[in-house]
């Protein structure tokens, strides 16, 4: 007896030590032992670094890790690292997020109105340029537009529809013509010009050559003329409809223009210089156009046949916009 009461009085001072390690003690228990400081210091320690690298998710995580830490080495890092001021931080910096984040947004600028479109008074055309030996050119002769070569509506490709099955009067065939305004090699060979329209009066714009020669000695050359006479020239462009505008297109040879995909415009043919002119408003129903809307217009134009070569635009309309 006297050897069992000795050992239980060299046991018992032990124990508590064998109690704070965690042993027995309630998980949930809130008391202030140093096992469960040490895992609250550490998660507080583990929000701020969490803090610190913007994630609300990693500190959760950071918490969870120090969790299942020993207590010793939970111990550790809360004698290297006391300070714990970055873990209030965080909600100081999201309410300040919070409220400066309607101002950010009311200096953005207003995208749900009506943005104007940019107008450029200078068309961007296609000219292509033909040898005499090909068949369309310098080959028919004419005094008077010949209408229909073409279908009434642009082609998919937004080229123009050659509306016969073979030759006409003005043309060899469809094969042919569909070297026009295409890019055909060993056929012709294509160029970039401007066509810039000048204001002459108050809303009435104004192209005018009565010399319209734009690639003299280039492409397959003159070729013993004293101009490049046999190209073809094709435009792409926009408009906004604003109501009574006109357009009018004064030349040779051939003239076709297209509004919103329809043939507003037929002068083909080989033929002396020639006018017509389109009203929208007049012809706003065929054409299918609404005040207020921008509208697709593309004329195609050749010079087949020597000697002269004249170009003019007259319209009031007053916005065209290069197609994005």
């Amino acid at each position: 007896m006297r050897h069992v009461l000795k050992t239980i009085f060299f046991i018992a001072p032990l124990l508590p030590a064998c109690g704070d390690s965690g042993q027995g003690k309630d998980p949930t228990d809130t008391g202030s032992g140093p096992g469960i400081d040490s895992l609250n210091t550490l998660g507080s320690d583990g929000a701020s670094d969490s803090t610190a690298s913007g994630g609300a998710s990693e500190a959760t995580t950071a918490t969870t890790d120090g969790g299942s830490e020993g207590s010793a080495t939970a111990a550790t890092v809360t004698a290297s690292e006391p300070t714990t001021t970055t873990a209030t931080t965080g909600p100081d910096e999201t309410t300040s997020t919070s409220t400066t984040f309607p101002q950010t947004a009311s200096s953005l600028p207003d995208t749900t109105g009506f943005e104007p479109p940019q107008c450029d008074p200078v068309m961007k055309a296609t000219v292509r340029d033909f040898r005499t030996s090909h068949p369309d050119f310098e080959t028919f002769g004419g005094d008077a537009a010949y209408e229909g070569l073409v279908q009434q509506d642009l082609g998919p490709d937004s080229k123009p529809v050659y509306a016969h099955p073979g030759g006409t009067p003005q043309t060899t065939g469809p094969a042919e013509f569909a070297q026009w305004y295409n890019d055909t090699p060993d056929v012709n060979m294509a160029f970039e010009i401007d066509i810039p329209l000048t204001e002459v009066s108050p809303g009435q714009f104004t192209y005018q050559n009565n010399a319209f020669f734009p690639i003299d000695g280039q492409g397959w050359g003159d070729e013993g003329n004293p101009h490049n006479f046999h190209f073809t020239t094709e435009i792409h462009t926009e408009f906004t409809y604003q109501g009574g505008e006109v357009f009018t297109f004064t030349g040779d040879d051939d003239l076709w223009l297209f509004i919103n995909g329809k043939l507003a415009i037929d002068l083909g043919g080989l033929h002396p210089q020639l006018t017509d002119t389109i009203s929208l408003d007049e012809n706003a129903g065929y054409l299918g156009i609404t005040i207020g809307q921008n509208y697709t217009m593309d004329i195609f134009h050749a010079e087949r046949h020597t000697t002269d070569s004249n170009f003019r635009i007259d319209t009031s309309i007053q916005c065209f916009v290069i197609p994005g």
